[in-house]
């Protein structure tokens, strides 16, 4: 997209949901079904840092729960109750609640929408070089290549 033809600005709901919910393999894609992620800052063509508008289903998680090396992130909570599960147990979120997570604190977290209405909530983070993501419940890792794509592995090294 050319700087011409970026928008000024424009309604968050007007951008199209991702076409591809995960870009996690098998196994793990499927279990990110009732996950819907906009991605705003693509639009403007932000390069230094994402902004994702993302919808939690009831039942559905953001992500796996995952800390990344390299990789700030922030979310905040702008409708529904998630739960923030951390390597410190769990934390009911609400609306004008925020979450960060400093790059390579090692800290594993994802939210996961246990009620029974839609959650909605901004997630930012950079998009440094060199990250890679680490999973403590289950057996993946990732690497984020020089052209900006994860790359999924088994924990012994093995790819998907």
């Amino acid at each position: 997209m050319s700087d011409a033809s970026k928008p000024i600005a424009m309604l968050a709901s007007a951008v199209a949901p991702r076409a591809k919910p995960s870009t996690y393999p098998e196994p793990f894609a499927s279990r990110m079904t009732g996950r819907e992620k906009r991605q705003l800052g693509d639009v403007f063509g932000l390069k230094n840092f994402g902004v994702n508008l993302t919808r939690l289903a009831p039942g559905a998680m953001s992500a796996l729960r995952h800390a990344h090396s390299r990789q700030d992130e922030f979310v905040y909570i702008l409708a529904g109750a998630p739960t923030l599960v951390t390597d410190e147990g769990e934390t009911l979120l609400g609306p004008g609640m925020c979450a960060g997570f400093a790059a390579g604190a090692g800290n594993g977290h994802h939210l996961v929408n246990r009620s029974a209405d839609e959650v909605v909530y901004l997630e930012i983070g950079d998009r440094g070089a060199g990250d890679s993501a680490s999973y403590p419940d289950d057996d993946i890792q990732a690497v984020l290549d020089a052209s900006g794509h994860w790359q999924f592995l088994h924990k012994d090294g093995r790819p998907y």
